[in-house]
């Protein structure tokens, strides 16, 4: 069930208002907009509370509109011909997803399955509101075309790493790209990675087994450990440095 249809919006309020505005921000597509086009935005949009693994859309669903992530973490994922999961990319807080499906002219569904990782908040906001705030406000638009570049760029950079490099260099990669999404401190220790080994080898695109491996020769040299369907970083300057000596 779509938890856009399952979850009643929560109250509006001056408060639920500045929370929110607050949060928009933060974000790069809002960063220069002005007060009133800030609380003109936040004025549209739903708050969702949902639950982890609860899928908060799904590939090929009509797409009605763009996520906001507020809290908690989501992935993106899509089936292959047998029905296997492929993890093709992750979210946490401050990012947003479903962005795809703006100003699209041949496809109206959503390209991807989006599921939660961890508890959290998201913010919807319709598809038509965000074109018409992308036409009203030409700033918005350009952040928005930056953010998706960014976006594009790093999913280039991602298949690059899956497509030439040998298993151990990809799942150390992999973990460096990962472990820098989800730090959320400056500390460089005990990064929790919101993911199991089965859903890590999809992200690498290799076979848990292969992954199960690394990680054994990893956790030996005391740089990650598994608890608790996580993998932990324990030394994030120690896990760079093996793919880059002089780091």
């Amino acid at each position: 069930m779509n938890p856009i249809h399952a979850l009643q919006e929560q109250p509006l309020g001056r408060v639920r208002e500045l929370k929110i505005e607050g949060f928009l921000r933060k974000i790069v597509i809002f960063k220069d907009l002005s007060a009133k086009s800030i609380h003109l935005i936040a004025n549209r949009i739903q708050t969702l509370t949902i639950k982890k693994g609860v899928q908060v859309i799904c590939e090929d669903e009509v797409a009605k509109g763009v996520f906001f992530i507020h809290s908690g973490a989501v992935k993106l994922t899509k089936q292959d011909e047998n029905g296997n999961e492929i993890i093709v990319c992750m979210k946490q807080k401050g990012d947003v997803f479903a962005e795809a499906c703006l100003f699209s002219k041949t496809s109206q569904l959503y390209p991807a399955t989006a599921t939660m990782l961890q508890d959290g908040q998201l913010f919807f906001l319709d598809k038509m509101e965000l074109e018409k705030g992308l036409h009203e406000y030409p700033d918005l638009a350009v952040q928005m075309i930056e953010y998706m570049s960014d976006a594009l760029r790093e999913m280039t950079s991602t298949l690059r790493d899956v497509a030439l490099l040998d298993v151990y260099a990809k799942t150390v990669k992999t973990l460096e790209r990962l472990g820098n999404k989800f730090n959320t401190s400056t500390s460089r220790w005990n990064i929790e990675i919101p993911l199991t080994i089965q859903e890590f080898a999809t992200v690498v695109g290799t076979s848990r087994e292969s992954v199960s491996r690394v990680f054994s020769k990893l956790k030996k040299e005391g740089i990650i450990d598994m608890k608790s369907r996580k993998i932990i970083i324990l030394d994030m300057c120690k896990l760079c440095t093996l793919m880059n000596p002089a780091y």
